[in-house]
């Protein structure tokens, strides 16, 4: 019988006779697959060689000076609880960093802010399409005065560009761990902008085909870019309310220069916030604009309507009053009878026909 490596936790599963339980081993991944990159940077520059994130945490710690940056995706509870044994992270953060549908949001652990940010993306898709347009996802940021820890959920909103432009600029690096907190948010946020403009494209689009006399109206295509713009909304806006909190709050460790370039993420934010009501709003009257397009060509096609089966309404009668084969009628026995009938029923269809010709019934 095969052992179990105690060390391992199990699980536990029903066979597919129901004759009982068996227990069998539960698949450990290495923390390493989940870190995506591990710097350890002093005096603004990054020290070469590999490091594990313990090694990095004892090498800094050693030295007195500089700070670890430590980038995960998607951890799994083992594998963040790993990591969080390295840095002390405090257990409640570190269930937010395995949960990925976190508000945004600031928190204090002692000497550890951790920041929330919702990432967004847009995706290319059809004009009618009811496909997902705006993707969200989630970035957690551990920051102390000797370390940094950034935990992504989702294929965007990659972090390997901002760390290649912070480890070209060792100038910024010398402010510490604060350093790589800005530059995340100012990706981030710099992300919504990107976002944003596309989504207005979108909406511009929308709005052409709207308003183009004759043009085929979707509401559901409206609907759809609505509910996009909501969750765009929900990503974005919550934001402000911690970005204010690392501005005003005095006893964090941010030197004088980074908020100055906090203040600047949040003017950008601020304005992004703006612009997202602001499409939210214009796509509320577009669909009212709609809904107003559709009524009017619902009305012109009732008035065609009408129009055709008032003419077919005039043979329909004559014909039913001499198809009801009384033997007194007057025409009944004239041998002009049938072609006078004729002749009326034309004449009578055609002058309706002008009629509502002239007024645009037809």
């Amino acid at each position: 019988m095969p052992t179990i490596d105690p060390r391992h936790p199990v699980r536990t599963v029903r066979s597919v006779r129901g004759a009982g339980r068996r227990r069998v081993p539960r698949i450990v991944v290495p923390t390493a697959r989940a870190v995506v990159d591990c710097g350890v940077y002093v005096e603004g520059r990054r020290l070469p060689g590999r490091f594990t994130p313990a090694d990095a945490l004892a090498e800094i710690r050693n030295r007195g000076e500089g700070f670890v940056w430590v980038g995960l995706i998607e951890p799994d509870d083992t594998q963040m609880g790993e990591i969080a044994a390295i840095f002390d992270l405090h257990p409640l953060a570190v269930d937010d960093a395995i949960n990925a549908r976190q508000r945004p949001k600031l928190e204090r652990y002692d000497d550890t802010v951790v920041l929330v940010l919702r990432t967004v993306v847009h995706r290319e898709h059809e004009m009618h399409s009811v496909s997902e347009i705006i993707e969200t996802g989630q970035i957690m940021i551990f920051t102390a005065p000797d370390f940094v820890v950034t935990v992504r959920h989702g294929e965007h909103c990659a972090l390997t560009g901002v760390r290649r432009e912070l480890e070209a600029d060792p100038a910024r690096l010398m402010y510490g761990a604060p350093t790589v907190l800005h530059a995340v948010t100012d990706h981030v946020v710099d992300s919504y902008v990107d976002v944003t403009d596309a989504v207005e494209l979108d909406i511009e689009a929308m709005e052409e085909e709207v308003f183009t006399p004759r043009g085929q109206v979707a509401v559901e295509s409206i609907y759809q870019l609505k509910r996009e713009v909501v969750e765009l909304r929900r990503a974005v806006n919550p934001l402000a309310t911690p970005l204010g909190k690392l501005l005003n709050t005095p006893d964090l460790f941010l030197p004088k220069e980074i908020r100055r370039y906090l203040r600047d993420v949040t003017d950008h934010h601020s304005g992004v916030a703006e612009r997202i009501t602001d499409l939210d709003e214009a796509l509320t009257a577009l669909i009212s604009a709609a809904l107003a397009k559709i009524g009017v060509q619902q009305n012109t096609d009732m008035r065609t309507i009408s129009a055709v089966v008032a003419i077919a309404a005039v043979p329909t009668m004559i014909a039913g009053i001499y198809g009801m084969n009384f033997e007194h009628m007057p025409e009944l026995k004239q041998v002009w009878g049938y072609p006078a009938a004729l002749i009326l029923i034309f004449t009578i269809c055609t002058g309706l026909f002008i009629g509502f010709r002239r007024n645009k019934w037809l």
